[in-house]
């Protein structure tokens, strides 16, 4: 395992010379219901790539898939904004990272490790990257602290939430999903000292790193939004979050605390039932199934409420579309969905682009595996902008006070990988 992570680290760096680079990293972490398949991916360098512009970008996207379809894989992300697509919606506020709609690229190298270990190299020039990655020396550059702002004061903040709740008791909507920004302009970060950080304080099995024209994206995501494999689709929504703590038995009192939590069961099974309504439109009558309901998975910062969502994809259907039908994920807007997108935009106070996408690859077989993009750091070296945003659940029993709180649980991994340990 050692070594296997010697090698991991060694090729992150290699791969900082491509302009064009996608780390997806399972941190050896067990999946709920065991899904994963792969333990790390890197793929660099674009031998064809599709960026999207805003219009039409889910047609471009199944052409995209469907031109690659039986050669190779493809690696990319799909931000929030693409929602601006499915249904009447728009995004007005400020966007200080500015990614694409939708990336996608068909790497020029690729390099695997699956469950059991085994690595693969996809290049024509597998011997020479192989060796050059044994060259590599991991050399840190040097991270000064990054002073991040909260966009939104505890204040604002919690008068927000009791606005939300206005709608929710004249029953606009059951749940939202509220989330605010943490920021720093004219700064310079190490995107690759900072992922590593990120990666040793919250180690997640939908780890990630980005970078696009100047743009990256560094995540610790636990979450998986939607997953193909053959003819079952499986979407793990995310709801409910409590701190680990360092004595066993306090940490395992948290753990039974969450599970028995009526407020954490309730906003989990919300989500629940609008992601098997959104399975249903792209699965077999009746196929819709819910694998596990209220599973507890710990991490190194936080326990964690997952539930498993499975069922068996129309035959013939465009894979695309099943994540269009999905999109975005429930976890992250709440119920019912377009009009909590719409009231999101109404009390958020910044763009979330990437934030709250996904990020993932498609298999030459045209199964696919996307994460939810949280617990993520955005960076845009261009304009030495950087950005996280963080969130929870709102719904009637919500205390405001509590809610912020989480805010800040959810923050710390962040803050901390960024050099804030206040």
């Amino acid at each position: 395992m050692e070594e296997q992570e010697v090698f991991k680290k060694k090729a992150v760096a290699w791969a900082q010379q491509f302009d064009t680079i996608c780390i997806l990293d399972n941190n050896n972490i067990e999946n709920a219901k065991q899904l994963q398949e792969i333990e790390f991916a890197l793929a660099v360098g674009s031998i064809d790539e599709l960026v999207g512009s805003g219009q039409n970008d889910w047609e471009k996207f199944k052409a995209f898939v469907d031109k690659h379809a039986g050669q190779t894989p493809l690696f990319g992300y799909l931000s929030y904004d693409l929602k601006n697509q499915i249904e009447q919606l728009q995004s007005q506020h400020e966007d200080g990272i500015n990614f694409a709609p939708l990336f996608l690229f068909a790497p020029l190298h690729i390099i695997l490790i699956d469950t059991q270990g085994q690595l693969m190299v996809m290049s024509e020039n597998g011997d020479q990257i192989m060796e050059a990655i044994k060259q590599t020396v991991y050399a840190p550059k040097e991270q000064k602290p990054v002073k991040m702002q909260a966009k939104v004061s505890k204040e604002q903040y919690i008068e927000t939430v009791k606005k939300i709740q206005t709608h929710i008791v004249q029953g606009d909507v059951y749940e939202l999903n509220y989330c605010v920004e943490f920021f720093a302009s004219n700064t310079h970060i190490e995107p690759l000292e900072t992922y590593l950080a990120l990666q040793a304080i919250s180690p997640t099995p939908f780890a990630c790193f980005i970078k696009h024209q100047n743009r990256y994206l560094l995540s610790a995501s636990p979450e998986r939004f939607l997953k193909k494999s053959l003819n079952k689709l499986y979407s793990q929504p995310i709801k409910g979050t409590v701190r680990r703590a360092k004595d066993k038995d306090a940490d395992e009192a948290l753990k039974t605390a969450l599970l028995n939590s009526e407020k954490e069961r309730a906003e989990n099974l919300m989500i629940v039932d609008l992601v098997r309504n959104d399975l249903a439109k792209s699965s077999e009558v009746g196929s819709v199934a819910v694998d596990e309901l209220f599973g507890i998975y710990s991490f190194k910062q936080v326990h964690q409420m997952i539930s498993t969502v499975s069922s068996t994809i129309i035959d013939g259907i465009n894979p695309v579309e099943a994540i269009e039908n999905a999109f975005p994920m429930g976890s992250m807007t709440g119920a019912p969905k377009v009009m909590a997108m719409k009231l999101i935009e109404q009390y958020e106070t910044t763009k979330r682009g990437l934030y709250s996408g996904a990020v993932g690859y498609f298999a030459p077989n045209e199964d696919f595996d996307f994460n939810v993009v949280i617990r993520s750091i955005q960076y845009n070296a261009a304009t030495q902008y950087v950005s996280f945003e963080v969130g929870s659940a709102i719904t009637f029993d919500s205390d405001a006070e509590q809610e912020y709180e989480e805010c800040l649980l959810k923050a710390s991994a962040m803050l901390h990988a960024l050099g804030n340990y206040e």
